[in-house]
């Protein structure tokens, strides 16, 4: 392989490990929070570079040191405990996109890169948030906060637009005070 088309698939794989961490939502919901404090965006940068070094230097990787590793570096940096499922997917797409850079196969990086932003402007992540006042001392100032994702199923993104997510039923989004009790708890009602 000549100098230049290797590193012309090495930024190919660069894209492509950006692409999925800015596709997942378990990371991008830290970043939008804060959760690595003032400087989550700039950690959220590093880790990608991290993320593509620690391919580079490590051969053979198994799915689960992926795992770990990527679990290990959300929570010291955003002191983030990732349990929503997400991590074997992740690790699992950057082992393909390593595979693919391993062979120089620069099209099919482009075309897995591509397909991750199209979905990725498919997911929405929505912070709900209902104010009550309450008679104990909180810390959070009173405030309510519950964390919905969702995902549609609909056409794909052009130009790197997303659309706007359609609205969902009103009745799943909110939180009716009746079932928010003294004590601060929240009442969760099956759906009927």
């Amino acid at each position: 392989m000549m100098a230049g088309a290797g590193e012309d698939v090495r930024s190919l794989f660069r894209a492509g490990v950006r692409a999925v961490l800015e596709a997942w939502p378990a990371l991008q919901i830290a970043v939008e929070n804060g959760f690595g404090g003032v400087h989550s965006l700039e950690k959220a940068e590093w880790l990608g570079g991290a993320v593509e070094d620690y391919f580079i230097r490590n051969a053979d990787l198994e799915l689960n040191e992926v795992e770990d590793f990527l679990g290990e570096l959300m929570t010291n940096e955003f002191d983030t405990v990732v349990e929503d499922g997400s991590l074997p997917q992740v690790s699992q797409q950057l082992q393909t996109m390593f595979y693919h850079f391993e062979r120089g196969d620069g099209a099919a990086l482009r075309e897995m890169a591509s397909h991750i932003t199209q979905r990725k402007c498919r997911s929405t992540a929505t912070a709900l948030k209902t104010d009550r006042e309450t008679n104990e001392d909180e810390d959070d100032g009173g405030s309510v906060e519950e964390m919905e994702v969702s995902a549609t199923n609909d056409g794909a993104a052009t130009d790197g637009v997303c659309s706007q997510p359609e609205p969902s039923v009103p009745e799943s989004q909110t939180i009716k005070e009746e079932d928010i009790v003294e004590d601060g708890w929240t009442i969760v009602r099956r759906k009927k």
